[in-house]
């Protein structure tokens, strides 16, 4: 089965058109392929200067995956709440700054799924091992609520729960591949969402993890 998959994402199929998943939310295929290398080497960069960490919600649970942010804002969680905030907690730094590579990429596949000018100011950096999750949330601490949320899958294949705007709204089930791209605005910008367990596998270029980039027009 390992092998299988590892097969699979070593070779993805190259990027042809949006796929509707919502109204006003797409899956771009492959769309991140031919920047994956670059990503990759951006978000250790990044990491190294602000490290992954593993956030509290304001009830006290330890969030499974491993956090990091660029840019401008970065999104993070404490006792006091969600919020985005000009400098890491952990250094009192400002965030790294958004590499151009990140950058081009969000706006490139926030355009090709129907959102021109979109100009994100903050990246949530996740790192998905094994088991790892993330329950269904909407993203609603953001300032421009009409700016589009871009998000970039790179290694193990994720599920990807997609819902209403209730979170009673039963998702659906996607799965995302490396260089994967989802794209999701307009009527459904405060949609549920979320990623299943993370399944064991390995992945050709980043072992047993899953690197989620997701941008965002905070301020």
């Amino acid at each position: 089965m390992l092998l299988t998959r590892s097969l699979f994402d070593e070779c993805p199929a190259p990027y042809a058109a949006p796929e509707p998943i919502a109204p006003g939310a797409a899956l771009l295929r492959g769309f991140a392929l031919d920047q994956a290398e670059a990503l990759l080497q951006a978000a250790r960069q990044v990491i190294a200067a602000a490290p992954l960490r593993h956030l509290k919600t304001p009830g006290g649970r330890v969030m499974s995956v491993g956090m990091s942010n660029c840019g401008a804002l970065g999104w993070v969680s404490d006792s006091t709440g969600y919020r985005y905030s000009s400098t890491d907690p952990l250094s009192g730094q400002p965030w790294p700054s958004m590499p151009a590579c990140f950058a081009e990429l969000a706006m490139q596949a926030a355009a090709e799924a129907g959102y021109e000018g979109f100009a994100p100011d903050a990246c949530l950096i996740n790192r998905y091992e094994p088991g790892a999750r993330l329950s269904l949330h909407q993203d609603r601490d953001e300032s421009d609520l009409g700016a589009p949320i871009v998000s970039v899958s790179l290694g193990l294949p994720a599920v990807f729960l997609f819902g209403g705007l209730q979170r009673s709204d039963r998702p659906a089930r996607w799965r995302l591949a490396h260089a994967d791209v989802a794209v999701w605005g307009g009527v459904s910008r405060l949609a549920f969402h979320g990623v299943a367990p993370l399944a064991d596998g390995e992945h050709p270029r980043l072992g047993r993890q899953r690197i989620n980039l997701t941008f965002r027009r905070a301020g």
